[in-house]
């Protein structure tokens, strides 16, 4: 495995998926009772589980320990609650659009954790220096 990625991508990354992953502690009554309302079973439990896997996963990337894991539970949360979630197209008016900007800004999350992934896996071009 070659060097970490950048610190400071890594802080700007990881820093808000944590301070995301805070403040769905804070409004876990909130998000618990969004999840039920799109069938998510036991989501009493899976909200706050899911929270915790976003929160540890981030302070992974952020000190890079245990990248692949880290950036792979990332992937997964995204992957698992952006469909769920954001799906705008089940919706109409303002509430279609504010679930449209949270899906695409959650795709292109994905894409940075699909990024980490590569480098966490070693899995660049090969020029390390192209930091």
């Amino acid at each position: 495995m070659g060097d970490a990625p950048s610190r400071l991508g890594r802080l700007l990354f990881s820093g808000t998926l944590v301070y995301m992953a805070i403040d769905g502690f804070r409004n876990n009554d909130k998000r618990v009772e969004i999840a039920a309302q799109k069938g998510l079973p036991n989501a009493d439990v899976a909200v706050p589980v899911v929270t915790g896997m976003l929160l540890v996963a981030n302070i992974g990337i952020l000190l890079w320990r245990f990248p692949r894991a880290s950036v792979g539970a990332v992937i997964l949360f995204f992957l698992g609650t952006t469909p769920v979630i954001h799906d705008f197209w089940t919706m109409e008016g303002q509430e279609r659009q504010a679930n449209k900007v949270n899906f695409c800004k959650n795709v292109a999350l994905l894409g940075g954790a699909v990024l980490l992934l590569s480098e966490a896996a070693g899995d660049g071009d090969g020029d390390a220096d192209d930091r």
